[in-house]
């Protein structure tokens, strides 16, 4: 019993001695961000691709439909007006030929009315009044035969036969006049108010398919102008709309592509908390520094601008629509993409804003 208890007794003063032990606390794998100016101000910042005005190039399609084609890959380097995505288009594109159809239609009416009068049209025309002139003649000779014999002896000639060969003169000489005016209306060609009607007609078939072929162009989605492809978040078959394409992860809508600036330079999008905002140095006297997250590495910034309204911070690390409860000032520097280091744009980075440069690594 003895000895138990003697043993219990040193192991309490080992374990005691242990745990009264202070370990050496292990080194940091980087150092914190110092800040590199007397009076500078902290803030976190979002890399994105260098744009003169707004943020990265984000492309919606005008028109709903299911992806069949993605022409391109994320980083890749695409021209303006370059094809990057493809849509279904098989019912626009119906519609289009159909609307084509009807147009062509229109005209071939339109070129039929101006060639009016047609050459056999107008000889068969021509001959009905020539053939309506000798059945007049043959009326009048007629007429003229019985009224001489009628002059000489009233006996000679009925006066039913006088009478019925007057009429058919009087007959011959309408039909005459009806058959002379439809030559006449035959020469004329087509009337002046259906050709004018048929034009308006063919402009406006026309119009409607130069409509729909612009519809139709809607289906492809191109690159507006020279740049990088920095996300396609489509695959072949998904759906998308005018709102984006929805998000497995995030839950909302997100654009099909972005689009960054093809240059070596990227924008630093800082977001001073609004109660710094009046420690901000005058512009021109702006400096930053920005560390990468992780590493040592510092790189300077040169200022680009401020983007004079304040509004509510988005918590850059969570769900891009959740805001926390702070206003900030969005500042934007610029710098030249190093080569020794990997930054990308979407990338968090902290930022001291400052106006003069105390220490340098």
């Amino acid at each position: 019993m003895m000895a138990i208890a003697i043993g219990g007794i040193i192991a309490g003063l080992v374990s005691a001695y242990l745990s009264g032990r202070q370990h050496q606390p292990q080194p940091p794998v980087f150092n914190p961000a110092p800040n590199p100016y007397a009076k500078g101000i902290y803030s976190n910042g979002v890399i994105e691709s260098y744009q003169a005005t707004g943020e990265n190039i984000n492309l919606y399609p005008e028109v709903a439909g299911v992806v069949t084609e993605i022409l391109v890959t994320e980083g890749q380097a695409v021209k303006q007006w370059e094809s990057l995505l493809k849509m279904d288009d098989s019912v626009q594109r119906a519609t289009v030929e159909q609307q084509l159809s009807q147009s062509k239609a229109a005209h071939a009416l339109l070129e039929e009315l101006k060639a009016q009068p047609r050459k056999e049209v107008l000889e068969v025309s021509k001959a009905q009044m020539e053939y309506a002139k000798a059945n007049l003649k043959t009326a009048e000779t007629q007429l003229e035969k019985l009224q001489k014999s009628y002059d000489m002896n009233p006996k000679s000639v009925s006066k039913d036969s006088l009478d019925n060969a007057i009429n058919a003169a009087d007959a011959a000489r309408a039909n005459l006049e009806v058959a002379f005016r439809n030559y006449n209306l035959t020469k004329a060609g087509a009337w002046s108010y259906d050709i004018r009607n048929q034009e308006r007609q063919y402009i406006a078939l026309s119009n409607a398919h130069e409509a729909a072929s612009a519809l139709l162009a809607k289906y492809v989605i191109k690159a507006p102008t020279d740049g990088v492809i920095l996300s396609i978040r489509a695959a072949v078959g998904s759906y998308i709309s005018p709102q984006g394409v929805y998000g497995t992860y995030t839950e909302g809508f997100n654009p099909i592509i972005s689009m960054g600036n093809p240059e070596k330079d990227l924008a630093v999008r800082c977001y001073v908390d609004e109660i710094l905002v009046h420690r901000l140095p005058d512009a021109s006297k702006m400096r930053a520094q920005m560390f990468i997250r992780g590493t040592n590495i510092r790189i300077p910034l040169e200022y680009v601008r401020v983007q004079p309204y304040i509004s509510p911070k988005i918590q850059l690390s969570n769900q891009r629509t959740e805001r926390v409860d702070v206003r900030v000032l969005p500042v934007l520097f610029r710098f030249e993409k190093p080569k020794e280091v990997q930054v990308y744009p979407g990338q968090l980075v902290d930022v001291y804003i400052g106006e003069k440069e105390e220490t340098s690594e």
